[in-house]
């Protein structure tokens, strides 16, 4: 015989825990909607083993972030064996959702709708813009004849500036904490913010440039590696204004530029380098954040966080 407060045994009763409310409730976690276009990482430069394995590390975080999230990598100067080209991945994706959509029809599904809307979203490997190999995307998907859409370079972002520092603090040119109470001996006391893509990109580093310099407090000034003299100019105005102590501090990915042009900027400069963002966490997830955005499916808020 039970009572109203629970079984006679006197055991205790489980009850639902109930949900908790307010702002720090847990959020529910976000999944790729069903048949979502494919997110394709257009990746700039010459392929290499190591360039694919960036790639894939990239895509693989976008893919932690989005369970369910479709995510290829096309090559802009790929050869389609064991590179495929952006032209081709395109094309295989819209080969497949009509399969899928065609498999279902003769399946006898019931409610299945014709698929339209973009078949990919495609997003750029690019911290900032570069004219040139932003006209060889869309060159390339014109080429594919496939409905998709072309997002925005990853940068400017708070979460670049924290992968900036945290490479600069990797390579012994930054205290990896300000708040922490010790000194680096090889700390730069004025960083050259090295982008490709001309003025513009230079422009766009700048944004960036100012949110690194407030991590660092020390001076920031971006230059163009693929201009000039470009590099040795802002390094002699840092060391006017009272830098003594240089680091070049690359605003790129890796694979947009060979690395000997790095190294010779470096000299250039009479600096030490850092190396390029590469798959930095925040990379994986400033590409998922354009392409959430251009499907408008509520994406988690990029934020930059302190470095540890």
């Amino acid at each position: 015989m039970s009572s109203p407060t629970g079984p006679a045994s006197g055991l205790p009763v489980r009850m639902p825990r109930p949900r908790q409310p307010g702002r720090h409730r847990r959020p529910e976690p976000l999944v790729a909607p069903e048949d979502a276009p494919a997110l394709v990482l257009a990746v700039p430069g010459t392929p290499s083993a190591a360039t694919r394995g960036l790639a894939e590390e990239v895509v693989s975080i976008a893919r932690s972030e989005l369970p369910g999230l479709d995510a290829r990598i096309g090559y802009l100067d790929g050869d389609d064996a064991e590179f495929p080209t952006l032209q081709s991945v395109l094309a295989r994706a819209a080969e497949e959702r009509a399969a899928r959509y065609e498999q279902a029809v003769a399946a006898g599904a019931e409610g299945v709708k014709m698929p339209d809307g973009p078949v990919a979203v495609v997003v750029p490997l690019l911290a900032g813009p570069d004219s040139a190999l932003l006209r060889q995307v869309r060159q390339a998907v014109m080429e594919s004849r496939v409905a998709a859409d072309l997002t925005d370079v990853l940068g400017p972002h708070p979460l670049l500036a924290e992968a900036l520092h945290v490479r600069l603090s990797e390579a012994g040119l930054a205290r990896a904490d300000r708040a922490r109470l010790f000194t680096v001996a090889t700390a730069a006391d004025g960083i050259i913010l090295a982008s490709v893509g001309g003025e513009e990109a230079v422009q766009a580093a700048g944004i960036t440039g100012m949110l690194l310099a407030a991590r660092l407090a020390v001076p920031v000034m971006a230059a163009a590696l693929d201009q000039e003299g470009s590099i040795s100019s802002v390094a002699e105005q840092l060391r006017g204004s009272g830098s003594q102590q240089l680091a070049l501090a690359p605003y790129l990915i890796g694979p947009e530029i060979d690395g000997g042009l790095l190294a010779a900027a470096a000299e250039e400069a009479g600096c030490a380098t850092a190396e390029p963002l590469g798959p930095y966490p925040a990379i994986g997830k400033l590409a998922l954040a354009k392409y959430t955005t251009a499907l408008g499916i509520a994406p988690q808020q990029a934020q930059g966080a302190p470095v540890r």
